[in-house]
């Protein structure tokens, strides 16, 4: 199978399954946003979502959180994983957006990554999901599922997956294609135990048919 069918086949599928992909971290604004996918590394949404409604309730804004204590934030994530790095880079992040961006969170990729805590994948996020910029995030999930359907055949680094499925992928699907693979890999095409039998892509997944992702 070529690959141009094959991303053809997979987005057509999402298109039809999944209409409505998006984050399922809450938040109301872009800097509430940044701070619940800071928490997210290494900790479910779940969990996030459990932590941000107080974190919020106290330091809703860039300027509150900047005014804050890394103990006081602390003392409200510390059910997260790595608490005590997220507090530094939470506080951090704050204070550079109150004193570098005027209180506002930036929209481009590279200012983004300027910003404590903030790597190529979060800054992809923020940029995706509050301004529907054509980039794709790629974290454990959506790294696991391109590979495994044979999206990035080859491909052995995140920043490879990324740069396949941008170069693959329609600039106005892109931000939507970043959750469709992040949902799937969450809930269908797991790590440990990938419900294969259930999943509507198996006809066109490289793994599934025991291709190891070697397609032409």
């Amino acid at each position: 199978m070529k690959i141009s069918d094959r991303y053809r086949y997979v987005l057509d599928w999402f298109a039809a399954n999944m209409p409505v992909a998006e984050t399922e971290l809450r938040y109301n604004d872009p800097f509430q946003l940044i701070v619940a996918v800071i928490l997210s590394a290494q900790c479910t949404d779940k969990r996030v979502n459990m932590i941000t409604p107080v974190l919020f309730s106290r330091f809703p804004d860039p300027l509150s959180m900047a005014a804050a204590t890394q103990e006081e934030i602390f003392e409200l994530i510390k059910s997260c994983s790595y608490p005590n790095s997220k507090a530094k880079h939470l506080k951090g992040m704050a204070e550079m957006v109150v004193n570098r961006f005027d209180g506002h969170v930036p929209s481009g990729r590279d200012e983004l990554t300027q910003l404590p805590g903030v790597g190529r994948k979060t800054a992809n996020v923020i940029a995706s999901v509050v301004w529907n910029s054509p980039v794709i995030a790629v974290d454990t999930h959506v790294f696991r599922v391109a590979r495994r359907l044979g999206l990035t055949p080859g491909a052995g680094t995140p920043l490879e997956v990324e740069l396949r499925l941008t170069r693959e992928i329609p600039p106005d699907v892109r931000a939507k294609a970043h959750h469709w693979l992040l949902l799937h890999g969450r809930y269908v095409c797991t790590a440990r135990k990938p419900g294969c039998q259930a999943c509507g892509l198996k006809q066109w997944c490289a793994w599934y048919a025991g291709h190891d992702g070697k397609i032409s």
